[in-house]
């Protein structure tokens, strides 16, 4: 009979403690789905505004203004179009505006993936600082609680409405702006693309590869989810041209981000089967031809010579795509997943045909455009771009004296225009029967860029004082970031 009521009371204390266990374990899952809601910072809107207001243009302002057009692709590789391309893929166009404009060969993301270099392009700021560094994934789906809420409830899922967009900033110097494609910044307001400075808005909130997949016009659904993909490119190139026919005689910013050449791929029935790519070559042909109906467009309606056009990709090639003579693919710092390629063309101010080696990055952009148009940076936050005007007109050498490379809010590496240094970290290794990778440590690693674009061989032995020169303004950023992450002033 003791051993019946040991055994009772053994077994009720341990199941006691299960359920004890379970409830915390549901209460840290509630805590973390649900988590503190975003919060914005009232003030620094406030100073937002103040600086916005301070743009507001006069008629001998706006006249001579250029028009800017950014066409960011998704998941372009360096070595797919451009001077780094293998010409297995044809595409014209691009090409056209190549040899008449300007390539930088040493352009990179402001990160190895679509998010936090989106917000990089448009705010002039590196990823920790925009306060938006890892991929967003839809309001309530099961992506966004396994990939954000269960990690870091306090992960921003959205731009934050205190950061200054490149949109806002030509706007208030009386431009029409308007965004063609994928947004990828948040689903939901006070960061959706007509808060953050788009007057008219047509496309994604998303990646193809995520749910609900449905096209907006504005702040309301336009094609419903599943759109058929085979019609994307055709759907984006029409909004694009109707947006340049229909504010021809107005200064315009147009930001045509397309989700292609991203996975899923998909390409009408006519330019299937046409390109050595295969099926992405066949997704880039067409994105071609949408870059011979904008150039049309702009022709048309008088405007090519005085556009600034500008062609880039958000980060380096996923699973397949041509990341050219370098190391690593999308997601990681090695130079294949931030390096893209850069064409700029605008006949009115720059003399065309070059190739420029320069290093630059996304984050130069907004900087670029202020100075442009002789517009001053906003004093209340720090700007992490630096403006290469004198690049692009010019030929100038590049105005950093080291890029910094960021996965997340973590550096993993710094350099300038002939070293970079790789801090001590992991790297991944795989094989192609094993589902998940694991990290191999690593010590530092210096790389000799200029004969050695690869990142194969560590040069750290030979190069000593470089090392601990990078090394140094390795840690100092480090040190900066941990003491002004946002970067208020």
């Amino acid at each position: 009979m003791k051993l019946v009521r040991f055994l009772w009371r053994t077994t009720l204390s341990f199941l006691s403690t299960v359920l004890i266990a379970v409830l915390l374990l549901g209460l840290f899952f509630v805590y973390r789905i649900s988590g503190p809601e975003q919060l914005d910072d009232n003030f620094r809107i406030s100073q937002k505004q103040t600086y916005l207001e301070s743009l507001a243009p006069t008629a001998e302002d706006i006249a001579p203004r250029p028009n800017i057009i950014l066409i960011l692709y998704d998941d372009l590789g360096y070595g797919d179009i451009g001077v780094g391309a293998s010409g297995l893929i044809k595409t014209p166009n691009i090409d056209q505006l190549a040899a008449q404009g300007i390539s930088l060969t040493d352009f990179h993301s402001p990160a190895p993936v679509c998010t936090p270099s989106r917000a990089g392009f448009l705010t002039g700021r590196l990823a920790p600082r925009a306060g938006l560094f890892n991929v967003v994934f839809p309001s309530g789906s099961t992506e966004e609680l396994f990939f954000s809420r269960l990690p870091n409830p306090d992960n921003n899922t959205r731009l934050p409405a205190d950061e200054i967009t490149l949109a806002e900033v030509l706007k208030a110097a009386g431009y029409t702006t308007g965004m063609v494609g994928k947004w990828h910044l948040g689903d939901r307001s006070p960061s959706l693309p007509n808060d953050l400075g788009f007057d008219s808005y047509y496309g994604a909130l998303y990646s193809n590869d995520m749910e609900p997949f449905a096209f907006y016009r504005n702040r309301e659904i336009s094609v419903q989810a599943p759109v058929d993909q085979r019609k994307m490119s055709e759907l984006y190139t029409r909004e694009a041209t109707s947006f340049i026919e229909s504010n021809a005689d107005q200064p315009f910013f147009l930001y045509f981000a397309h989700n292609f050449p991203h996975r899923p791929l998909f390409v009408r029935q006519e330019r299937s089967g046409q390109s050595a790519g295969g099926l992405y070559g066949d997704v880039l042909e067409e994105l071609d031809d949408g870059i011979g109906h904008i150039v049309a467009s702009l022709e048309e309606t008088g405007n090519l010579d005085n556009t600034l056009l500008i062609i880039t990709s958000d980060n380096g090639p996923w699973y397949i795509g041509d990341a050219g003579d370098h190391r690593g693919r999308k997601g990681n710092t090695f130079e294949g997943g931030m390096r893209v390629p850069f064409i700029a063309h605008w006949p009115e101010q720059m003399s065309g045909g070059r190739t420029e080696a320069a290093m630059a990055m996304g984050i130069d952009l907004l900087p670029t455009v202020l100075e442009i148009l002789q517009l001053p940076q906003p004093t209340d936050r720090i700007l992490d771009g630096t403006s290469i005007r004198d690049v692009l007109l010019n030929g100038g050498p590049t105005p950093h004296d080291y890029l910094y490379y960021y996965d997340g809010d973590v550096l993993f590496a710094v350099r300038d225009q002939r070293f970079k240094y790789r801090g001590p970290a992991g790297v991944m290794f795989f094989t192609d029967q094993m589902p998940i990778g694991i990290t191999a440590p690593q010590a530092e690693w210096l790389f000799d860029l200029e004969v050695d674009p690869r990142e194969s061989y560590n040069a750290s032995d030979r190069y000593p004082q470089e090392l601990a020169r990078l090394r140094r303004a390795f840690q100092a950023k480090v040190a900066e970031m941990e003491g002004n992450q946002r970067g208020w002033n």
